[in-house]
């Protein structure tokens, strides 16, 4: 996953995104395609735990050329996207139960609009009925373009999918499509 996220370089092989030799760029170019091109949405969250809600999601935005308002709004669109309320924007992140700090991470990783969203065990620490409207939105931005890359030990999450690798001893197991009902 951080392969694939541009965190880190494969040790052999050639791994390319959008054409470009990914392990031959600068730090500023991988920092400029991670902004660019991908949203993570970690199984620990890594929320900033004494920052707002809002804060929190507005952070990948920092470098981008909008204004501050701007940042505030594309945020704000996220949060309502993710399925967050509006009263918990002004609240810390450690305020919040483990279903809401998870919408606020996949808030922050959809707030760039990234075609790349790279989730590790998203619903890992979720209860059901969370876990299923946080693979809902990921099919709804399947469905409109974006390339979701999950990790997941949890099979009914697995079915959520359009296509399933299966990975033992970190080779591939089995590689299958899904036919949904």
């Amino acid at each position: 996953m951080h392969i694939l996220g541009a965190l880190d370089t494969p040790t052999s092989g050639q791994y390319f995104l959008d054409g470009k030799e990914v392990s031959k760029l600068s730090d500023d170019e991988l920092s400029d395609l991670r902004r660019e091109k991908i949203g993570f949405v970690f199984q620990s969250f890594n929320l900033l735990p004494r920052t707002t809600v809002l804060r929190n999601v507005m952070l990948p935005l920092l470098y981008s050329d909008l204004t501050q308002k701007q940042r505030e709004e594309k945020a704000k669109q996220a949060l309502l996207y993710a399925g967050m309320d509006k009263d918990k924007f002004n609240n810390l992140s450690n305020q919040l139960s483990g279903g809401q700090m998870q919408r606020v991470a996949v808030a922050r990783a959809l707030v760039n609009d990234p075609a790349i969203i790279l989730a590790d065990e998203p619903t890992g620490n979720l209860d059901t009925k969370t876990s299923q409207v946080v693979m809902e939105t990921f099919k709804e931005l399947n469905s409109k373009g974006h390339t979701i890359i999950l990790i997941t030990h949890e099979k009914e999450i697995a079915e959520f999918t359009d296509r399933i690798i299966s990975i033992r001893d970190g080779l591939i197991e089995k590689d299958e499509k899904q036919t949904h009902k």
